[in-house]
């Protein structure tokens, strides 16, 4: 069974759901997930998580997300992206000046009303769905996080942003709040991730190498296990401590160079074997085994 990351590099046109499908087939593997889907017009980073790695989802689906988005100014449209019906334009375009003032108060913590075009529930039902029916219902604004948002080139109507954000946020909402916010509107008009969390665009296979490459060298290119969580601290174990953490079992730690709360990843010779939790139980330290690894 082949478990890990794989990177690819989703080209224009082709939907997330189809690149999942295609791996399934290639590698033969039956479990696949992502760390985010991309909308159909959107290319970039799409990171598979393969096998056993499908459990390490939760630990990096919240790592920031950094994104290249061009946004065209004086158009908005009912999908707050090009895919969607133009619902108004205007002619009065910013002065380039005022576009980098205004993308500025966009950084830090924001409210994003989520569009109707997305995958949400609103009882029982996506929002999506209600939006193609005619319907818009109330949603709640949430509450995202920029990193950082650069304006790296304003050839207006068209400008050129680089953001880096936390999980949950929709570009193509912060495309229409930023031409909201200059005065004219704007929809997202193209968008390439480059980066989830430590895992860069660079190091992808593009899509359509995936049917040319041989099974040996697609299987050379999954990050192992062990690799999959570089920003966790490894603590290395021994085969009796293995065994009692893949029996769910908290396992004593002597050592006092770990934090309280702190995740961990445990890793036997070259195997990952758990994330685990630092717990604290006076006088005795353990690590608590958070999600279970199955040997390869």
């Amino acid at each position: 069974m082949i478990s890990g990351i794989l990177l690819l590099d989703k080209p224009e046109g082709v939907t997330s759901f189809e690149v999942v499908r295609r791996v399934r087939r290639v590698l033969k593997v039956r479990k696949v997930g992502h760390l985010g889907t991309l909308d159909p017009f959107a290319t970039g980073l799409l990171p598979l998580c393969l096998g056993e790695a499908t459990k390490l989802v939760p630990f990096l689906m919240p790592q920031p997300k950094t994104y290249r988005a061009v946004v065209k100014l004086g158009e908005e449209t009912d999908t707050q992206d090009l895919t969607g019906e133009v619902v108004a334009r205007s002619q009065n375009l910013p002065a380039p000046e005022e576009v980098y003032r205004v993308a500025a108060r966009f950084v830090g913590e924001i409210q994003q009303i989520p569009p109707m075009y997305s995958a949400l529930h609103y009882q029982g039902e996506r929002l999506y769905k209600l939006a193609r029916r005619g319907e818009v219902v109330d949603r709640k604004p949430r509450q995202v996080l920029i990193h950082r948002l650069e304006v790296e080139e304003v050839a207006l109507p068209l400008v050129t942003i680089t953001v880096i954000c936390s999980q949950g946020t929709y570009i193509r909402t912060l495309a229409a709040d930023l031409g909201a916010a200059v005065g004219c509107g704007g929809h997202l008009a193209a968008l390439r991730r480059l980066a989830v969390g430590d895992f860069k665009v660079e190091q992808a296979l593009p899509l359509a190498a995936l049917k040319e490459a041989a099974p040996e060298e697609l299987r050379a290119r999954v990050i192992s296990l062990m690799d999959c969580l570089p920003g966790m601290r490894p603590v290395q174990v021994g085969p009796d401590q293995t065994r009692l953490l893949r029996q769910g079992r908290a396992l004593p730690w002597a050592g006092n160079d770990l934090a309280v709360g702190e995740q961990v990843r445990v890793l036997a010779a070259q195997e990952l074997v758990a994330v685990a939790c630092v717990r604290r139980s006076a006088p005795q330290t353990f690590l608590a085994p958070v999600r279970v690894f199955n040997s390869n």
